[in-house]
């Protein structure tokens, strides 16, 4: 498995400066939350997603993080369109993945929006999320999307009462990539370091052997601009990935 960044966790640093400091800390990749704050958006002009390129160097953009809700009650065009201008600047700016947001739970809607964009590429991957939150309710939307595939966040699943080796049966080939974090509790969902809350880290990590897809740190300062920088949670996620330390084989139980 790779390692990456999301952006998420880097408030305020320009993406030059998430560069830098996913190269310190020798990662494979950064996911790239698309908002103005970041620098990186679907508005950005040819030269402005040139220079995006240069400076990510032979770093990945391996996926970026859209805010498009494919499930959203409503007409489908606007959400086709904000999804084609995610598809075309993550085919400029080399990503292999786009994600969007459930939303909604209109699975109907959902087939045919992803369905639209499926041969246009790079690939769509819908996170369990919203009003999807466990891998049983995406799976039933990827059912009938077959380009799609999934991004599993450890926090929302186990929320909704779903074992993580439930949720790994149930997205199967589809998972592209993980997200990890830790929470306080199922109530209390302010992140804490990874192995000091009760998202069963270590279970997902043991089920994970063998993955040979993207794990994302996904730090949440953007929401949460009171906890630690994620330079003190990154050597934790480090370790997590190679199967060792806080959180790969000593999480708390869940409650």
């Amino acid at each position: 498995m790779r390692l990456a960044l999301s952006t998420l966790g880097t408030p305020g640093l320009s993406p030059a400066d998430a560069v830098g400091l996913a190269r310190r800390f020798g990662l494979d990749g950064l996911e790239l939350r698309l908002h103005p704050d970041t620098g990186v958006h679907a508005g950005l002009g040819a030269a402005e997603r040139a220079a995006v390129v240069r400076t990510l160097g032979t770093l990945t953009p391996f996926c970026l993080s859209g805010y498009v809700r494919i499930c959203e009650p409503g007409d489908d065009g606007p959400v086709i369109e904000a999804l084609r201008a995610d598809l075309r600047l993550a085919r400029d700016l080399g990503a292999d993945f786009v994600r969007v947001f459930p939303g909604g739970g209109d699975l109907d809607a959902g087939a045919r929006r992803l369905s639209a964009v499926a041969d246009e590429g790079p690939r769509v991957l819908v996170e369990t999320h919203d009003a999807l939150p466990t891998g049983a309710a995406v799976a039933a939307l990827l059912a009938r999307a077959p380009h799609a595939g999934a991004i599993w966040d450890l926090l929302h699943p186990w929320r909704h009462g779903e074992e993580p080796a439930e949720t790994l049966r149930r997205l199967g080939d589809r998972l592209a990539c993980v997200q990890i974090k830790d929470a306080a509790s199922t109530d209390d969902t302010t992140p804490v370091p990874l192995g000091e809350g009760f998202v069963p880290l270590a279970a997902a990590r043991g089920l994970l052997d063998g993955f040979g897809g993207w794990v994302s740190l996904e730090w949440e300062r953007t929401w949460y601009p009171g906890i630690p920088p994620v330079e003190d949670i990154l050597p934790g996620a480090l370790d997590w990935v190679a199967g060792r330390g806080p959180g790969a084989g000593g999480s708390r139980r869940v409650r």
